[in-house]
């Protein structure tokens, strides 16, 4: 099976991070590349809960992907299946893969480490990276900017 793997060193404490990664308000801000915006997005926060988010391309076509929450340690784990509803690769429909965020804190922010397992394809993997690449630079732009301030206590 193929693997993706990216790395990201985001200026906002894990908690904050942690936030993005499972509220639907957080997902809907960052989830896709700048050319699929996220359009709706739902999310029942618990291990066993669902989450849904439909995206749509800038010419109108639209994808959906959902799934469960496998594992949730705030704020330092998020462990996810992956699978598509509507669009999306098709090397993918009909399966599902599995997605996991490690975050860990460093002085100036979290250090995210995102893997992708079990997908079907190399054309699948790289098709997935280019999408996750594109989101975790919106998610790396949300706090660019913001004066992160860190306190005497670093999140562990």
């Amino acid at each position: 099976m193929n693997r993706i793997t990216l790395v990201r060193r985001i200026k906002a404490r894990p908690s904050i991070v942690f936030d993005a990664l499972t509220t639907p308000e957080g997902i809907a801000a960052w989830w896709g590349p700048d050319e699929l915006p996220v359009v709706r997005a739902e999310a029942d926060v618990r291990v066993g809960g669902a989450y849904r988010v439909r995206f749509r391309t800038l010419d109108g076509g639209e994808h959906e992907a959902y799934g469960t929450f496998l594992e949730l340690v705030a704020p330092r784990r998020v462990v996810m299946s992956w699978q598509f509803s509507l669009g999306g690769e098709p090397d993918e429909r009909g399966r599902t893969s599995r997605v996991e965020f490690d975050l860990a804190p460093f002085p100036g922010g979290t250090d995210l480490t995102f893997t992708h397992t079990e997908l079907a394809t190399e054309v699948s993997a790289r098709s997935h990276e280019r999408g996750w690449a594109g989101a975790f630079d919106k998610l790396v732009r949300q706090w660019e900017h913001v004066g992160f301030a860190p306190t005497s206590n670093v999140e562990t």
